[in-house]
């Protein structure tokens, strides 16, 4: 396996790939994300990059409205997934690449969407120098994140991930580069209890996974997440 230079390892889809697509099925069940993000840009008719695109799952909604779709994503074995996720959609490209060496010329896309992937706070900002690089003027950047600040999901968070950017920080860190917030209170809704303990297990470690799922009951979990945007 050929990794680009500057790939950073995800810790779930990477290796639970299976599990995270049930992830991705469960994530956002009533539409508040989707509804929320073409409330700040419209993609239709234009031409959109999903960074850090996993398996493809998002790229044939953008498809259906969208002029061209260009995933990028630098996991070889995921970039085969998403290239045989949307092998009938004329509109979308997948390419092997990262954040911060995008395989793209000077602003050429319109839209960019980057969910759980790479920009996560500083340490980010070779990634939102590619980003000025290849939006057009007049286009529109958004990075869906954890809002570690509320939400049973973002008490999770806080306890397994202990060093991670504070929601002060990372609000400070996002305003000095010139975005946007939009907090969003999405959800998990799975059809199965089997499904979210596995998706659990992927996300944290053992001891807090045993911990959130002894005290949690039931299919759904509330879940708050930031929708960060930039105009360009």
């Amino acid at each position: 396996m050929t990794l680009p230079d500057g790939a950073r390892p995800s810790p779930n889809i990477w290796h639970h790939t299976a599990t995270y697509e049930v992830e991705n099925r469960a994530v956002d069940p009533d539409g508040r994300l989707w509804d929320a993000m073409a409330s700040v840009v419209e993609w239709s008719g234009r031409t959109v990059l999903d960074v850090g695109c996993g398996t493809g799952f998002h790229l044939p909604r953008f498809a259906t409205t969208a002029a061209e779709v260009i995933g990028v994503e630098p996991h070889p074995d995921l970039v085969a997934l998403a290239r045989r996720r949307t092998r009938a959609l004329p509109n979308v490209d997948v390419r092997q690449g990262t954040a911060q060496a995008l395989p793209l010329p000077d602003a050429c896309v319109d839209v960019v969407h980057a969910r759980w992937a790479y920009f996560f706070g500083p340490g980010c900002e070779p990634g939102l120098a590619e980003l000025d690089r290849v939006v057009r003027r007049g286009g529109v950047a958004m990075v869906i994140d954890n809002d570690p600040s509320r939400s049973t999901f973002g008490a999770w968070f806080r306890h397994g991930y202990p060093d991670r950017p504070g929601a002060a920080d990372l609000e400070r860190f996002w305003s000095t580069h010139g975005w946007t917030r939009t907090p969003v209170d999405m959800g998990w809704r799975f059809s199965s209890r089997a499904d979210l303990e596995a998706v659990v297990r992927i996300e944290f470690d053992a001891a807090t996974a045993d911990a959130v799922l002894a005290e949690h009951e039931g299919l759904e979990v509330d879940y708050a997440v930031n929708l960060w945007s930039k105009a360009f």
